[in-house]
């Protein structure tokens, strides 16, 4: 049997709009052991710089990244399709809680997918953007 991945990716996107945030429907595109790796570089000193989620904490991250962007939207400018493969460049877009600020992040997400389901998703987020953009100031 084939799948549509690309459909399957866009479909995983839909579900995590902040209009839309159906954490259901965006976890029941997983695998049973599937994951999400969120590549966090130049973030925390000394740290791996990701942070993972899997089962039942795959919606408790997409809550919370949605508490902090709650009309948060996912702007795709390109997706690539390799088999089971998915790469997209993406845009996050929205406006930060905290501070009313709009933000517009520059994201590379690469989707690895097995038999319809996700198995990985590695989302790499321009932190150093994003925090500047939330008013954050430079650390020194």
């Amino acid at each position: 049997m084939t799948y549509d991945n690309e459909a399957i990716v866009r479909h995983a996107y839909n579900k995590a709009e902040g209009n839309v945030m159906d954490v259901q429907g965006f976890t029941d595109l997983f695998a049973e052991d599937g994951v999400v790796n969120m590549g966090h570089a130049g973030l925390e000193q000394g740290g791996s710089g990701q942070e993972s989620a899997r089962g039942e904490q795959l919606g408790e991250m997409l809550l919370n990244f949605a508490k902090l962007f709650p009309d948060v939207h996912r702007e795709l400018h390109r997706v690539n399709v390799l088999g089971d493969t998915v790469a997209v460049e993406v845009s996050i877009q929205g406006h930060f809680k905290g501070t009313g600020a709009k933000v517009d992040i520059p994201t590379a997400d690469f989707w690895y997918l097995r038999d319809g389901k996700v198995e990985r998703f590695d989302c790499y987020v321009m932190v150093n953007t994003m925090l500047a953009q939330m008013g954050v100031p430079e650390r020194g």
